[in-house]
């Protein structure tokens, strides 16, 4: 195996371990033999655990950022395609939800680079809003990804509020149109019309109803409705 096959390697069985068991709970043993290299080889290349986990987080989040365009684009669009990306990635916000954790309020690897491409987003989506950028700007930028996310980090929660239709594909087309409705609404953008989702349900219907709402109410799906139910991410008694 190259040394570059072997980084890659490791990179991937590291991005499992520590989607599941967190920084503190992966283990080095464990990701080796899932790579089928000597664990040495590990801090050969990386150099400790947690600069390997820094560089899984540095990959995932180039590969979003290669996925999603910038939400300047079109806003609204940007909540649909995080969400989308979320539900379809869900290493990736456990991941996230364990960097937390993990570092609190600690100073993380390369945050300089990752300081300066959010700021690339918010000035992207200022832009788009035809507003300077500024730090209302960036807090906007902030609600967004979270509304996106939100419905999948929290799966167990949706289940909890929304019932059992929370884990269909019928649930999460629901609720990305009511993402993408409430998004359109919260951000003061006329309705243009109902656009294909996956799947070919509409997005969202005319005057700014989402499609996916029984009784036709404006602000999307009643309560009754479902949401996201694959990624149950870190549970409460997660890292020590």
């Amino acid at each position: 195996m190259s040394k570059e096959s072997t980084r890659d390697a490791l990179l991937s069985a590291a991005r499992a371990e520590f989607a599941a068991h967190g920084i503190a709970g992966a283990r080095v043993d464990r990701i080796a033999e899932r790579a089928g290299v000597n664990k040495e080889r590990i801090y050969g290349y990386f150099g400790s655990k947690e600069k390997l986990f820094d560089q899984v987080m540095i990959t995932v989040l180039d590969e979003l950022t290669a996925a999603v365009a910038m939400p300047g684009d079109d806003p609204v669009e940007y909540v649909a395609k995080l969400y989308d990306y979320y539900r379809t990635h869900p290493e990736l916000t456990r991941l996230l939800m364990w960097e937390s954790l993990h570092y609190r309020d600690g100073e993380l690897e390369g945050q300089e680079h990752r300081v300066a491409k959010c700021a690339g987003k918010a000035e992207s989506l200022a832009a788009g809003l035809g507003r300077e950028p500024s730090q209302e700007t960036a807090r906007t930028m902030m609600t967004l990804i979270g509304l996106a996310g939100w419905p999948v980090v929290m799966s167990r929660l949706g289940r909890i509020i929304l019932g059992d239709e929370a884990a269909t594909e019928e649930g999460r087309l629901r609720m990305r149109e009511h993402l993408v409705a409430f998004a359109r609404a919260a951000l003061g953008g006329e309705p243009d019309g109902a656009r294909p989702a996956p799947g070919g349900e509409p997005e969202g219907a005319a005057g700014g109803r989402a499609s996916g709402a029984a009784d036709g109410d404006a602000n999307g799906p009643r309560p009754d409705e479902a949401a996201d139910g694959d990624v149950n991410g870190p549970r409460p008694d997660g890292p020590a």
